[in-house]
């Protein structure tokens, strides 16, 4: 069991959760997690026994050198940080690890665990999935809440799938259960272009964090990888005339589906990142 006796008190806390696997199609869930920490500079709170949750015949350790040139083991886990956040006046707890193998309700439990520990007013649970969506389009974002006023604001389309879930579904329905708050945003991956990494993805997650929060999130590098990615796509598909034309396909449907989409709400929030990223000083 987790053990989090000692941490500091952490204010109006958020919970940021993506989980590699099932859950995470080119990566993109767990890349939006780990820039996180990264230009959040968090502080690692704790992690999971690996010993409760994994095969390590699926999820094998690895072995790499350290610093001091000693071997070390990495073991599959769950990882616990925080960030303070003074520009949004709260903290942001972020977890990112592996769908566990076994044992998945004790897992959600210790999920549930954090939570009430720290203090969690909400959780947010990113992922991404398969979709048949030209990689020349906006990612689509789709997610679902149990707060519905949050749902609004984030103009996010209710979820209509039904059948298998990962932990990502799983999770988000034992916080609804509890009581907790709780909200769960995917972004759609081109079936074609599965393989990771898929920064236009991660991008996406990214941008809807940002919106929820209402705060500039630094995003480096990320928008030309972005384009660098697309740009590698449209190469690819120029060198086979099935892809190209299934390509074309894809934009076809895509653009008549989204023509309302070309003004009004979706316009606003471009215009509201704009303005919030001039506020911040975020040289993006």
């Amino acid at each position: 069991m987790i053990e989090l006796d000692g941490y500091p008190e952490l204010v109006d806390p958020l919970l940021i959760a993506a989980f590699e696997g099932w859950n995470d199609a080119g990566d993109a869930a767990t890349s939006a997690v780990e820039h996180l920490e990264d230009v959040w500079s968090s502080t690692p709170l704790t992690e999971m026994d690996s010993e409760d949750y994994y095969d390590y015949q699926v999820n094998r350790p690895t072995v790499s050198k350290g610093e001091d040139g000693q071997r070390l083991v990495t073991w599959p886990t769950t990882r616990v940080s925080f960030a303070r956040l003074p520009d949004l006046g709260r903290d942001v707890v972020l977890v990112r690890g592996i769908e566990p193998n076994m044992r998945w309700k004790q897992f959600t439990n210790e999920i549930l665990g954090v939570c009430h520990e720290l203090g969690v007013e909400m959780v947010v649970t990113l992922g991404a999935l398969l979709a048949d969506s030209p990689h020349t389009r906006p990612v689509p974002v789709t997610g679902t809440s149990s707060d519905d006023a949050v749902a609004r604001s984030l103009h996010l389309e209710p979820s209509r799938y039904e059948g298998p879930t990962g932990i990502v579904g799983v999770v988000q329905d034992a916080c609804t259960r509890a009581g907790v708050p709780a909200m769960s945003i995917w972004a759609a991956v081109p079936h074609y272009v599965a393989q990771p990494p898929c920064p236009k993805a991660t991008l996406a997650l990214l941008r809807h964090v940002e919106d929820l929060l209402d705060v500039p999130i630094p995003l480096g590098e990320l928008p030309e990888d972005a384009r660098a990615w697309e740009r590698g796509v449209d190469e690819l598909a120029a060198e086979d005339s099935e892809v190209a034309d299934y390509v074309r396909s894809l934009e076809e449907a895509k653009d008549l589906s989204d023509a309302p989409e070309a003004s009004g709400d979706a316009i606003a929030r471009e215009f509201e990142r704009y303005l919030r990223r001039r506020g911040g000083d975020d040289p993006r």
